[in-house]
């Protein structure tokens, strides 16, 4: 996103938009700045950038209303960048972001799934002139995920460390990642889980020690399992009942980008086994509240494991049990 707009102010700054007010939306954010900007032209300058900056991708009715007001007079004079978080469905489907689309241009940043982060990695060095090995790129992944400014900061520090001369290709390989490259992985809840379901236990293993690290409350991450363990009980007893998983997933409505996640855990898991990690689920949601001993993540950690496909003794004896 911000490269995106570093290229949009560029482009215009070539011709002739030279000025630039920015405005941080928030939900206290007073929209007679908006009006005043676009209302008053530079005595000194005729063209002008005003960025508006959203906090939420849901605007308040002012919001709407000044935009809106915008939009049945627009000038030449000016651009309107509008930079926010992700849309959802809804607020795709509104009148008021409708009319802005209409108006101008929609640019999407998705963000880079971790299977094709290697490949954005390898075109990215490329372009900065070094020239990584698989598994120097593969580690490099694994350290940045979730995080692709740390990426460019990186890119930036190999290129300056080898001081290579101007035009040359540096090789970069798996040691000096391992020498030079700080772990800057930034994880979220929902990461967590689809690795997990994906199976992929090593992974999903370190980014809840991520989590810890950054501080996130435990009960935050058991929240998000219990959520997705009661999401996946109604289609595994449809499973159970013989329907198709293709089938299953359509009518439970799961998002696209999930699906292979989803269907992973429905191949492998079965209605008896989430019974048993909801139960430890609420033996987890004891100790974070200090009605046991055990550590909250420690297990967490156990409950990963099982829920990636992998066996514990903990749950093995639950099961003979």
């Amino acid at each position: 996103m911000q490269e995106a707009a570093d290229q949009i102010r560029h482009h215009y700054r070539g011709r002739g938009f030279l000025e630039r007010d920015v405005f941080n939306v928030d939900k206290n954010f007073d929209w007679n700045q908006f009006f005043n900007a676009t209302g008053n032209l530079s005595l000194f300058c005729e063209l002008k950038i005003i960025e508006l900056r959203l906090g939420s991708a849901r605007l308040d009715d002012a919001g709407k209303n000044a935009i809106h007001a915008y939009l049945q007079d627009p000038s030449a004079d000016f651009l309107i960048l509008i930079v926010g978080p992700k849309l959802d469905v809804a607020a795709i489907k509104t009148k008021w972001f409708a009319q802005i689309e209409q108006a101008g241009v929609l640019l999407q940043i998705w963000p880079v799934p971790r299977e094709k982060l290697s490949g954005w990695l390898s075109q990215r060095l490329l372009r900065e002139g070094i020239d990584a090995d698989h598994d120097a790129t593969e580690l490099l992944a694994d350290k940045i995920e979730g995080n692709l400014l740390a990426a460019v900061q990186e890119i930036e520090k190999l290129k300056l460390l080898a001081n290579a001369e101007a035009g040359s290709l540096i090789k970069l390989d798996l040691k000096t990642v391992m020498q030079v490259v700080a772990d800057s992985s930034r994880y979220n809840v929902y990461h967590l889980i689809d690795a997990a379901l994906l199976g992929d236990s090593l992974r999903s293993q370190k980014m809840l020690s991520g989590l810890r690290n950054e501080g996130l409350f435990p009960l935050v991450i058991l929240g998000a399992i219990t959520r997705e363990l009661r999401a996946l009980l109604p289609m595994l007893e449809k499973k159970e009942q013989g329907r198709g998983l293709n089938s299953i997933i359509q009518s439970a409505r799961v998002w696209f980008n999930r699906k292979q996640a989803v269907s992973k855990a429905l191949e492998r898991m079965t209605v008896a086994m989430i019974w048993q990690l909801l139960d430890q689920a609420r033996r987890i949601d004891q100790s974070i509240k200090g009605m046991s001993k055990a550590n909250p993540w420690d297990e967490l950690s156990l409950i990963l494991l099982v829920l990636s496909g992998s066996k514990t003794a903990s749950m093995t004896k639950a099961s003979s049990d």
